[in-house]
């Protein structure tokens, strides 16, 4: 949609305002993007623009991740580098609409590649550790790597069919075999990830900024489901060849991944975990080729991003009172800070999908795909669902009971901004499954 680019593109001088007015002029945007959500299609000169129900959900889903980015990052806003950081968001939020709004595969896998300089750079310029460069480089090369041979699958298609626009991959199915199809699949299931290929995803997400935590956990990860439900319409037979494995190694991962949060000492990195897990759930769903499984993938993507995103912004508060991410070292904090315990309660609970959370209905929907698809996988997801409310349960006993480190005492309260970015991670979530979901 021009609207949409042409708004982004008159963000830029928000780079120069101070304080509250970038977030306010971001709520703003969301506010005209929602209301811009029936207006009709149109193209933009050279490419064709795409705006179907996924991208518009994933869209308005970024631009209210971004305005909490803002207010998350307040330290980093108030140094030198307050311009170039904002920027660089600035940069990561244009790559990233157009990739969900572009109908061409070309500028889609140009734009999918280009989202990586933005995080590659929040990482490596504002994480926290030396191990940051390390990190960037292993999300960097594990998605240019899978991503190479999409590439050349793109233009073997191009010539072959003439046209690489989304809506004319159908008539490539009969082109198409198992190795091509494996090869087109590889870089979406890199970027979700799915487990075996999931290594880079807790180290990028332990030394990374709140901002970058926020945006991997909340929007990059979703860009590979996005792309898979784009390539699979290529050939859905092939598609069903594949469910099989592709089904039996989320679900597994999923489960081993559980297991691997129940150990987890950091609470970034349990969080990051818990990630692998949900997206399992998804890759799940997206593959069973069920109308429930594609609702639950999308409603479980949307509802993962704000949740995951919440829980990054709780254990960035907590991390700049103790110092220190260690569950041995954070706890007690329920004496100290109530307001902030309780928040944690709230989203902890949404993260194990409690009732009236949007993770609920997600879930509900992906358990009836996957039992559809096979009764024996119920098996593996009971117990993913029953480990995700242990680990859940673990994060917020460990971290709030217990007696508290002495350093933690002299530490500030939480700010009215802390309990407002966690208001507006939560309140979303609850919300949206009370709305009509007949647009879903």
């Amino acid at each position: 949609m021009l609207k949409i680019l042409l708004m982004t593109l008159f963000l830029i001088p928000v780079i120069l305002f101070e304080g509250w007015a970038k977030v306010i002029l971001g709520i703003l945007m969301i506010c005209m993007y929602w209301w811009m959500g029936g207006v009709s299609m149109s193209n933009l000169f050279f490419f064709d623009m795409s705006f179907n129900t996924v991208s518009y959900v994933l869209v308005l889903l970024l631009v209210w991740l971004l305005s909490l980015m803002l207010m998350s990052s307040y330290k980093l806003e108030h140094t030198f580098m307050n311009s170039v950081f904002l920027f660089t968001l600035f940069l990561l939020l244009l790559f990233l609409e157009l990739s969900f709004l572009v109908s061409d595969y070309l500028f889609f896998y140009v734009m999918f590649e280009s989202s990586l300089i933005p995080t590659y750079l929040l990482i490596l310029g504002w994480g926290y550790q030396p191990e940051r460069l390390q990190a960037s480089l292993y999300f960097l090369f594990y998605t240019l790597i899978a991503s190479l041979p999409l590439l050349i699958c793109f233009f073997i298609m191009g010539s072959d069919l003439g046209t690489l626009n989304m809506c004319y991959m159908g008539f490539y199915s009969y082109l198409t075999n198992s190795l091509f199809y494996g090869v087109l699949m590889l870089a979406f299931l890199v970027k979700m990830p799915m487990y075996f290929f999931h290594l880079w995803l807790p180290k990028a997400h332990v030394e990374a900024p709140i901002a970058g935590s926020m945006i991997l956990a909340g929007i990059l990860l979703k860009l590979g489901g996005y792309g898979l439900m784009r390539v699979l319409c290529v050939n859905l037979s092939e598609a069903i060849t594949w469910a099989p494995l592709v089904i039996s190694i989320s679900m597994v991962g999923a489960l081993l991944t559980s297991f691997i949060c129940l150990c987890q000492s950091d609470i970034k990195s349990l969080i990051a975990y818990s990630s692998v897990a949900h997206m399992g759930l998804v890759l799940g769903g997206v593959y069973s080729l069920y109308f429930w499984g594609w609702n639950g993938a999308l409603i479980m993507m949307v509802a993962h991003g704000l949740a995951s995103s919440g829980m990054f912004c709780l254990a960035n508060m907590s991390y700049e009172r103790v110092g220190s991410r260690s569950l041995l070292l954070t706890r007690g904090l329920l004496s100290l800070f109530p307001s902030l315990t309780i928040w944690w309660f709230l989203l902890s609970s949404v993260n194990m999908a409690a009732p009236p959370s949007l993770n609920l209905f997600g879930e509900i929907s992906l358990i009836n795909s996957l039992a559809s698809w096979s009764v024996w996988v119920m098996i593996l997801v009971s117990f993913v669902s029953f480990f995700a409310a242990a680990y859940s349960l673990y994060l917020y006993s460990s971290s709030q009971h217990g007696s508290s480190v002495n350093s933690v005492i002299s530490s500030n309260p939480p700010s009215l901004r802390e309990l407002l970015l966690s208001l507006l991670h939560w309140f979303p979530l609850n919300l949206l499954i009370l709305l009509n979901w007949d647009w879903v």
